[in-house]
C-alpha cells in the first residue's frame, strides 16, 4: 500500500506515451508523467518517487522533491489566497493548501509560515496547518539527557528560541544557553538537557553543558592557526564589544575557552593577546 504525502519506491507496470505507470498495489497503477522521467524506464524497475494527489483527486507520482512530507513541519512561502485558504509553494508543480480553519492568523500573499503538513482525515487529501500546537506534545517523549535530536526553530523570544524537536515536541533553547543567535526556520543538531514534566524539552547545542565553550576553544585555536603570527589580540582585559564582534560570544564564555587552552598547553598568554604554541 502506496503511502500519501511520502516517498514511496514503486515498481513500473507499462510505458506509455505520456509516462509510465507504477504498480501501487492491490491493482492500483499510479501515473509517473513523462516530465518527471529521465533514463528510460522498464516494465519492473523500481523507482523512487513522492505520492500525492492531483486536481482531481488521482493519484499522482513525481521525482520532484517537496519542502516538507506528510508528518513533517516545515517553513514555507504563501503563493496565493483565495477564498478556499492559502496556497502555499511546497516544491511541487500543485501548491499545498492551508485552509481558513487551519491558519492561526490570517495568511497573506508573500508570507513565509511554518506549517505541519498532513492528510486530511474528510477529504483524504494533503493539506498543512499553520496551529503548530495540534500537532506537538501528543505523545510523551522518551528521551534521556545527551540525546541527540533534530530541532527547527520557529520562534524567538526574551527567553530564548522556541523549536521543533524531531517533528513531535516543543523544546528550548535558553538564551543563557547560547554563544550566538539562531536562525528562524533553522534546523539544527541539538541535545536534549532536560525533559520537563509538562513533556517540553530543554535543549542545548552541544553535549553537554559546557559543550558550547569546548567548541569555542577549536574555534578559537583554529583562528589561531590561520594567523600569519599565530596571535590574536584578545586577552582578559579586552571588552566584551571586541570579543563579540569576532567570536560572537559573551566574554564569560571566551574566558573559560582560552582557560581550557591555556591548561591544555596548546597556547600561552602573551602582552595584548593570546598566542598559539608552537608557531
Amino acid at each position: 500500500m502506496v503511502k500519501l504525502g511520502r516517498y514511496n519506491t514503486l515498481k513500473v507496470v507499462k510505458n506509455v506515451d505520456f509516462g509510465a505507470y507504477l504498480d501501487g498495489g492491490d491493482g492500483v497503477e499510479i501515473l509517473l508523467p513523462a516530465r518527471y522521467i529521465g533514463e528510460p524506464l522498464h516494465p519492473g524497475d523500481e523507482i523512487e518517487v513522492f505520492i500525492y494527489k492531483d486536481n482531481e483527486g488521482r493519484l499522482i507520482a513525481t521525482t520532484e522533491h517537496p519542502y516538507a512530507q506528510v508528518g513533517e513541519f516545515a517553513f514555507l512561502q504563501v503563493n496565493d489566497v483565495n477564498r478556499t485558504g492559502a496556497f502555499l509553494d511546497w516544491g511541487l508543480m500543485k501548491q499545498l493548501l492551508v485552509p481558513y480553519s487551519e491558519q492561526a492568523v490570517r495568511l497573506s500573499r508573500g508570507m513565509i509560515v511554518p506549517v505541519y503538513v498532513y492528510v486530511d482525515d474528510a477529504s483524504q487529501r494533503i493539506v498543512a496547518s499553520a496551529k503548530l500546537d495540534h500537532f506537538l506534545g501528543n505523545c510523551i517523549p522518551k528521551y534521556k539527557v545527551g540525546d541527540r535530536v533534530k530541532a527547527l526553530v520557529y520562534k524567538h523570544n526574551e527567553r530564548g528560541y522556541r523549536a521543533i524537536v524531531d517533528n513531535l515536541f516543543h523544546g528550548m533553547f535558553y538564551e543563557s544557553e547560547l554563544y550566538c543567535p539562531l536562525e528562524i526556520g533553522e534546523e539544527v543538531t541539538a541535545y536534549v538537557n532536560r525533559v520537563r514534566d509538562d513533556g517540553k524539552i530543554d535543549l542545548l547545542l552541544y553535549g553537554r553543558k559546557d559543550g558550547r565553550v569546548d567548541s569555542l576553544a577549536e574555534t578559537i585555536r583554529e583562528r589561531l592557526a590561520n594567523t600569519q603570527d599565530g596571535f590574536i589580540p584578545l586577552c582578559d582585559s579586552s571588552s566584551p564589544e571586541a570579543i563579540r564582534e569576532m567570536f560572537s560570544c559573551s566574554k564569560k564564555d571566551f574566558k573559560k575557552a582560552v582557560g581550557s587552552l591555556y591548561r591544555e598547553h596548546l597556547i600561552s598568554l602573551v602582552e595584548g593577546g593570546i598566542k598559539l604554541n608552537g608557531k
